[in-house]
């Protein structure tokens, strides 16, 4: 665009031409942010040689050999009002060679993430959320599980109930005992002669099997909590499990 200059001139300036690195230089450089990592690793304590744990025995209907699962705890805090048992290593022993790749996989990882800290309750749940292709198997109490390593999640989740990190979901005393009542309607009506046994048995070498719990054969799979304890009492389908009824 031409500008016409009417004036005359009396005066002039010199401009340099300052390029963008420089104008760059002279402001203020901006702070980086700082990257914390925040995280609660957890060590072996110095002097520890030995953890306390407990074995747990998993026997399913699809090998002859049983899976023992050993997890070991780590006390924090102790001696303090903050103390508090962590799971920090788990390994799992099986005579059948078939699964030891994928065992050894599985109990590395977990272990890691056990040593990782923070809340490791999620283990569990993604554990029992596998589900074999073949299909599933149910366990001596009726409990329907979906796959092995389902099967390995339910013996982690009973550890950590164990220890206090996961609330224990049992029945209170009075749910317990109206159960108890109609458990033992259904059976006199049935004319059965087995009783329900123990919730847990442990065995003469200190290995635990969970979930023993026997319940009448004619039952079906509960909807909810997929154990095969479903009967029909006063005309209405009832969980002699965990007390889930379809009329509510």
């Amino acid at each position: 665009m031409t500008v016409k200059i009417d004036k005359k001139i009396v005066g002039y300036q010199v401009r340099e031409k300052t390029s963008a690195a420089t104008e760059t230089a002279e402001k203020p450089a901006a702070r980086k942010a700082e990257i914390i990592r925040m995280h609660e690793k957890l060590e072996r304590p110095e002097g520890m040689e030995c953890l306390e744990g407990a074995t747990y025995k998993i026997r399913t209907p699809l090998d002859d050999h049983a899976l023992y699962v050993t997890i070991n705890d780590i006390v924090l805090n102790l001696g303090t009002e903050h103390e508090q048992r962590r799971p920090f290593e788990i390994f799992i022993n099986s005579k059948n060679m078939d699964h030891f790749q994928w065992i050894v996989a599985l109990t590395r990882v977990m272990s890691a993430v056990f040593r990782k800290g923070g809340d490791v309750t999620f283990l569990s749940e993604e554990l029992q959320a596998v589900f074999d292709p073949k299909g599933g198997y149910f366990k001596p109490g009726g409990r329907f599980v979906p796959s092995i390593v389902a099967d390995i999640g339910a013996v982690v989740e009973h550890h950590l109930k164990r220890i206090g990190m996961l609330e224990p979901d049992e029945l209170s005393e009075q749910q317990q005992l109206i159960l108890d009542q109609k458990r033992a309607e259904f059976e006199a009506r049935e004319q059965q002669s087995k009783s329900g046994g123990a919730e847990k048995k442990t065995l003469n070498d200190g290995v635990e099997a969970v979930g023993e719990i026997s319940y009448p054969a004619s039952a079906t799979v509960c909807f909810k909590c997929n154990t095969k304890a479903m009967v029909v009492l006063d005309g209405c389908q009832t969980c002699l499990a965990c007390g889930y009824s379809k009329c509510g």
